[in-house]
């Protein structure tokens, strides 16, 4: 059984950054896949952007330029920093992991970007 744990959440303004962390704890082997998705009210879960445990990234076109995703293999843990936020960028952005056979998911985080 694999736990995410989300952070960094909030409030911003339009125009300002935010960086979101995810550890993953009780799986016995680094997590295949680690990323986040969003999913705004009344709206269906959008994928962010997704990292390989080797870095290969999976950013959608509408993301990319300003979100990096990176992650930390030693702590099981992933990063995602954006960019130039915009409102419609308020959503719960979803801690996403994969490890053979089974994904996971976290509990979520609210990103709220105030115009």
């Amino acid at each position: 059984q694999v736990q995410l744990v989300e952070s960094g959440g909030g409030l911003v303004q339009a125009g300002e950054s935010l960086r979101l962390s995810c550890a993953a704890s009780g799986s016995t082997v680094s997590p295949r896949n680690m990323g986040w998705y969003r999913q705004a009210p009344g709206k269906q879960r959008d994928l962010v952007a997704l990292i390989g445990s080797g870095g290969s990234t999976n950013i959608p076109s509408s993301m990319k330029g300003r979100v990096t995703i990176s992650r930390d293999n030693a702590k099981n843990t992933v990063y995602l920093q954006m960019a130039a936020l915009r409102p419609e960028d308020t959503a719960v952005y979803y801690c996403y992991a994969s490890v053979p056979s089974r994904d996971y998911w976290g509990q979520g985080t609210q990103v709220t970007v105030s115009s």
